[in-house]
């Protein structure tokens, strides 16, 4: 089995969009899951770093200018290579741009990389929402670095009205066609969205979701003081008016092989609002039975080899988590990926399309 590779996410988004927020609710919702944390700040005076420090497994701050104006990849390599050891036992790297940062020039550094340890996992843009016009104004790239995110949060999104927030998100869905969108608020999403969350000691043997619920309940803990809880709604509330309720988790098992190519158009026409698919599937090959872990972030999406236990029963486990998707659509649109009772098996070369998203 192909050693797993540690994915690195971009953070980024113009100053003031509530980056930093959000990853320090990364951090703090982490569960057992060891985040390795590249702040990127722009001057000499560290706040960001200062904000995170003793909340991160492991952290790399570079002051006094950004990364992205580096003449080559080697300094990144630096730090990335120190962050991806063994050693250092880092599941997922994080790093937080600048708010003056070019994402598209530390995606290059990352894709340029030399070291097969890593693998990029996307790009999460934050936006403002109360500040986006006056942003786009004076900032018309960010009409690109929405262009080219695999996710958009949408923070701030409490601070606007309901009809201003569906126009916003109808214009963020014309810069960045197909992108998922996630309205938020003090940056709180769910850490799913974007890595798996390894179990803390006191959680089960088994890697458990973040419930919506256990998001909710850990806003009192929110670094802002002002930030709104469970306990600032009137008794009874059902949350049905929090940002989070809009989130839905979608599971698909089955015990027949998946056929791969068939699988890849659904992957290839996965509608909006669809944020998340991660599991492992069971690829029914003639002479063979592959398994291979999935993880999709947006548009972002990255298979690996993966091998049975001895005891293993052959499954495709997979949960998709979206906002305003048709569940049933997307189960009816897996059930015609699987290989029915008397239909023969692909052939191997139907891996081909699998196989360009998957570990060399």
């Amino acid at each position: 089995m192909a050693k797993r590779q540690i994915p690195v996410i971009v953070l980024a988004g113009f100053l003031g969009s509530g980056k930093t927020t959000l990853l320090n609710h990364l951090l703090g919702r982490s569960g057992g899951t060891r985040i390795g944390a590249v702040v990127n700040d722009f001057g000499s005076i560290e706040i960001d770093a200062m904000s995170v420090a003793g909340q991160v497994d492991s952290m790399v701050s570079l002051g006094n200018g950004c990364l992205c104006c580096a003449v080559d990849t080697s300094e990144l390599d630096g730090f990335l290579e120190k962050l991806s050891r063994p050693a250092a036992r880092i599941d997922v790297i994080v790093i937080e741009a600048s708010g003056l940062a070019e994402p598209q020039e530390l995606i290059r550094m990352i894709l340029a990389s030399d070291n097969k340890d890593i693998v990029y996992g996307g790009l999460v843009e934050v936006v403002d929402a109360a500040e986006f016009a006056a942003t786009r104004a004076t900032h018309p790239e960010l009409d690109r670095h929405v262009a080219i995110a695999d996710l958009v949060v949408l923070n701030k999104a409490d601070r606007i009205g309901d009809e201003a927030r569906r126009d916003l998100l109808g214009t963020l869905a014309e810069l960045s066609p197909g992108t998922p969108v996630v309205p938020a608020s003090y940056g709180r999403i769910d850490p799913e969205l974007l890595f798996d969350r390894k179990p803390r000691e006191e959680d089960t043997a088994a890697v458990r979701q973040l419930s919506f619920e256990d998001l909710h309940d850990s806003d009192e803990d929110d670094a802002h003081d002002d930030a709104p809880t469970c306990h600032d709604c009137h008794d009874g509330c059902d949350h049905g008016g929090h940002l989070h309720a809009a989130y839905e988790s979608i599971e698909f098992v089955s015990a027949e092989p998946v056929d791969p190519r068939r699988l890849m158009e659904f992957l290839d026409s996965r509608p909006e609002g669809l944020y998340r698919i991660k599991g492992f599937v069971y690829f029914g090959i003639a002479g063979h039975k592959h398994k291979f872990a999935v993880h999709a972030v947006g548009d972002f999406l990255r298979f690996y080899r993966s091998s049975w236990a001895r005891a293993e029963e052959r499954l495709t486990q997979l949960v998709l988590i979206g906002r305003g998707v048709d569940a049933g659509a997307l189960r009816a649109g897996l059930e015609r990926c699987r290989v029915t009772e008397g239909e023969p098996l692909a052939e191997e070369h139907a891996m081909w399309g699998v196989l360009r998203y998957a570990q060399a």
